[in-house]
């Protein structure tokens, strides 16, 4: 069969100009007019039989070229060879009207099943065409109109609204919304500033932006992506593999049992006609395409459309396992949360909340910490302008302290209050703490001012993915580095079924190997780089906001390009999908051999009703294939 090659035959999109479909058309075409016309009594039997040959000819040419060039090269008996045979053994029964039929019938399928995969590899192709030709690059202060293809990393490009951007780079001047729907799935728009990263065939909607290249137009996001993806849908699962080994087995005793039904009668000086219409019947009727097919296509269909929505498989076993998982442990920081702290509750014992701030922020404006940048970060929201500060000292595990505004101005945790006057209420700091929030205390070295709340923000999805995944019967564990108050306060607001806190790498890995113990399958969702150890030794490890990231994409067997956490709920469901849609095949394909070989071996199946009940049974496994192309649910009210 030529399964695996559409790519050496061409592929422009409409099924009449695929050559295989061309071709089983046109011969079609030319065994319709023979047998009206020998019906009619309109041509001499010689006619009819030259037109037979020729439609032979036109419609075999790729599928005996193949079949044959599989026995020299690799020594091994196809399933095109048993339809060789089959058609031969026709012809010299005189068969010739059956012969003709068979082989239009099985190039026609043969066409279609190829065209099929073809498709399905070539849409994910077409996202390029989002990426544009050309390039507007700067070049001595005046804009110059080059291909997209001969941008260079360092050169400067402006894009401007409404248009795509050629390749990835830094923004480097304006400010705009872009739809990142093409590389990371997700419709909504995201605001970009200067040095602030961006993909190519991605669109800016408003500002003006002058952009530097970080990628040529062949290395950026989008051509990994898709090369990614087509490397993805030629490796194979578990069960793909099986079923190859197994049909490599199985074909060349289809072959020596039919050679078997002429050899055995002729010897015992049996009447041969019989036996040799039964051989030819049996190497149609036993010959396993649908078998054979019953999932690269639901493989390949599955996984390209994961990548026009955002979500990279990287491989057929991949999408296998994603349909067996039945636990997820989530990391904390980056993947349940954004990442990025910010302020949620400031309590002044003066009532002044913004002069308490101000106070906080210009202490923080000199610190790296990130709960500092969180403190600053609110001050700016609330168009407070810090005061300055001077004599700046960080103690590391404690906090900082300045002088500001004529004042020490301590900032951090209790141990740099020791003797100070005026504690803040316990209970109030207790029940924020209790929320899964940092305290920092802010006061003067003899006087407690008040205190700062800072809470890492939970993705907005974050719960109704947890919803989803129990609904599905799926266990949800997190993993964190972070204290276990934190992560406990976290774990009960998204209703998480077990929390395991202050983790370091390698204790993920030992607890991913110890839910492995407890379930069929689990899955790890990470940044895939501080959490890579654990996202390998996963049965799937899951990165997300993997966009640019090569560390993301290599240390995951999937990898979410944008920062979506429901398309994680989208990958199991197209890997159960994927698995639903293959075991269909796979059963359907037995129970049809299961008929015809029985008919065959009794003789009471003609050589036509063995063509059109394979091949139609061969069509019908790669269209329940081409289901996982399809749409597949997400969280609901995606």
């Amino acid at each position: 069969m030529a399964h695996g090659k559409p790519s050496e035959i061409g592929f422009d999109g409409k099924w009449y100009t695929h050559p295989p479909m061309r071709n089983a058309l046109i011969s079609g075409v030319i065994v319709g007019i023979a047998f009206t016309l020998a019906r009619l009594n309109l041509v001499p039997g010689r006619v009819e039989i030259g037109l037979y040959i020729v439609a032979m000819a036109i419609g075999g040419y790729h599928w005996v070229r193949e079949g044959i060039e599989e026995l020299i090269e690799d020594r091994r008996v196809g399933i095109d060879m048993l339809m060789i045979a089959a058609t031969t053994g026709s012809i010299l029964l005189d068969l010739w009207e059956e012969a003709a039929f068979l082989v239009f019938l099985y190039g026609a399928a043969e066409g279609l099943e190829e065209y099929t995969y073809a498709r399905t590899r070539a849409s994910i192709r077409k996202l390029l065409d989002l990426a544009p030709k050309e390039a507007q690059v700067l070049r001595d202060g005046r804009e110059v109109t080059i291909p997209a293809e001969a941008l260079r990393v360092g050169d400067v490009f402006i894009v401007r609204p409404g248009a795509s951007i050629p390749t990835d780079g830094r923004i480097v001047k304006g400010r705009s919304s872009v739809n990142e729907a093409a590389v990371t799935g997700e419709s909504l728009p995201v605001e970009k500033r200067a040095g602030m990263q961006v993909f190519a065939a991605t669109l800016n909607q408003q500002g003006t932006l002058q952009i530097e290249t970080t990628a040529t137009f062949e290395d950026n996001t989008l051509s990994k992506m898709i090369h990614l993806v087509e490397q993805a849908q030629e490796q194979k699962g578990r069960t793909q593999a099986f079923i190859e080994r197994f049909g490599r087995r199985y074909t060349p005793l289809v072959l020596l049992a039919s050679l078997l039904l002429l050899a055995v009668p002729y010897l015992m000086g049996a009447e041969m006609a019989p036996w040799a219409m039964r051989a030819v019947v049996l190497l149609v009727a036993a010959a396993p395409c649908a078998l054979i097919m019953s999932t690269p296509v639901a493989i390949a269909a599955g996984i390209g459309q994961a990548g026009k929505n955002g979500v990279l498989i990287k491989g057929g076993i991949s999408l296998e396992n994603l349909g067996k998982i039945e636990a997820v442990a989530f990391d904390k920081t980056g993947t349940l949360t954004i990442g990025k702290p910010v302020v949620t509750d400031v309590l002044a014992r003066d009532g002044d909340a913004d002069g308490l701030l101000a106070l906080t922020a210009g202490v923080e404006n000199l610190s790296e910490h990130p709960l500092a940048h969180a403190v600053v970060s609110e001050a700016k929201r609330r168009g407070i302008t810090p005061p300055a500060a001077t004599d700046f000292v960080s103690t590391t595990g404690h906090g900082a302290k300045a002088v500001v505004s004529g004042r020490e101005i301590r900032v951090g945790s209790h141990e740099m209050f020791d003797g100070a006057d005026g504690n803040l209420p316990a209970d109030e700091i207790e029940k924020l703490r209790g929320q899964g929030k940092t305290v920092i205390l802010v006061g003067t070295p003899d006087k407690m001012l008040g205190a700062i709340a800072i809470r890492d923000q939970v993705r907005p999805r974050a719960g109704a993915v947890v919803r989803e995944l129990h609904r599905m019967g799926i266990k949800v564990i997190m993993l964190t580095g972070d204290n276990r108050r934190t992560a406990e306060a976290m774990a009960a607001e998204l209703n998480i079924d077990d929390v395991r806190a202050g983790l370091k790498p390698e204790d993920k890995i030992r607890i991913i190997e110890e839910l492995e113990g407890r379930y069929r399958a689990v899955a790890m969702v990470g940044d895939g780089i501080n959490d890579a150890p654990a996202l390998a030794r996963a049965s799937v490890g899951v990165a997300m906001g993997a966009a640019g990231t090569d560390a993301a994409i290599e240390a995951a067997d999937a990898a979410l390009m944008g920062d979506d956490i429901a398309n994680v709920v989208y990958a199991l469901n197209l890997g159960k999908l994927a698995r639903r849609v293959s075991l269909q095949n796979i059963v359907f394909s037995l129970v049809v051999l299961g008929i015809l070989i029985p008919s065959a071996l009794i003789g009471v199946m003609t050589v036509t009703v063995a063509v059109f009940a394979h091949e139609a049974s061969e069509l019908l496994a790669v269209a329940n294939g081409l289901r996982t192309g399809g749409k597949v649910a997400g969280v609901p009210g995606r």
